[in-house]
Order: C-alpha cells, then structure tokens, then sequence
C-alpha cells in the first residue's frame, strides 16, 4: 500500500527521474537516504518499472504528430500488424483498443507527403481516421 509520501515521491520522479535522492529527500521531507531507499522499495515492489526520457520529437525532424484509429477490414489481424512492423520508425505506439476501431496508432512524420505515403499504405490493410495534433497543451 502506497503512503502519501510514496505518492509524493512518485510524482517528483515523474517530473524529473533524474533528480539526487538529496533533492527528492528535500522535496518530499525525508533525508536523502531515506528517499533512495523508498525508491528502491517502490522499485523492487513492481511499483516503478523503469525510468524513460522524453525526447522532443521536432528537433529530431518529426514535425508531424498523429493518432490513426484502425479499423481492420477482416477479422484476422496479421496482416495489419506484419505492416506496422515494417513502419517503426513512424510509430509511437499501437493501442488495441476497444470501441470505434481495433486499434489506435501514435505516429510521429517528418512531412505530410510522409504522412500521406503511408496512409496509402495503411489503407491496403485497413480503413483508418486520422487526427492531427495541432498542440499539445501539457507543452509550456
């Protein structure tokens, strides 16, 4: 079971998982040894599964960010999912999801001409919506 000061910790991590357990320590009143070791427990508990960065994706020539709800044309999936194999350097993520679609696609394009290739190419396996983000309003 989780305390406040554990959700407390979570949080601070989540902003920045490269903060010193000193500063973490300050930040949720414990010393710094006493927050290393609550992050260890949360991490040998399963609770934190690992630490990732975020990378922003225009300075690396992504200027295009989309999510593609798909709509298999058939029951059997493979197919679809064969081709987005052959498209990870354009995916986020695959979602299976539940509802409108069978899946939902985080994609990441250096161009709409990009873009509009592979939607093309989607389009021989399944039906699609697209949405572009315009912008995401967690930026500052």
């Amino acid at each position: 079971m989780l305390d406040e000061t554990d959700k407390r910790i979570l949080d601070e991590l989540s902003n920045n998982s490269r903060i010193s357990m000193k500063d973490l320590g300050e930040k949720v009143h414990l010393t710094g040894q006493a927050a290393a070791d609550r992050v260890a427990k949360l991490e040998d508990n399963g609770v934190i599964e690992g630490y990732t960065i975020k990378v922003n994706q225009a300075k690396l020539g992504y200027v295009v960010h989309a999510f593609i709800t798909v709509m298999t044309q058939t029951i059997h999936h493979q197919p679809y999912l064969s081709f987005i194999k052959t498209q990870e350097q354009y995916i986020i993520d695959n979602y299976k999801i539940s509802g409108e679609g069978c899946y939902l696609l985080e994609c990441k394009f250096p161009s709409n001409e990009v873009l509009d290739r592979f939607l093309e190419d989607l389009n021989e396996y399944a039906n699609y919506k697209l949405s572009i983000v315009i912008k995401n309003s967690a930026e500052r």
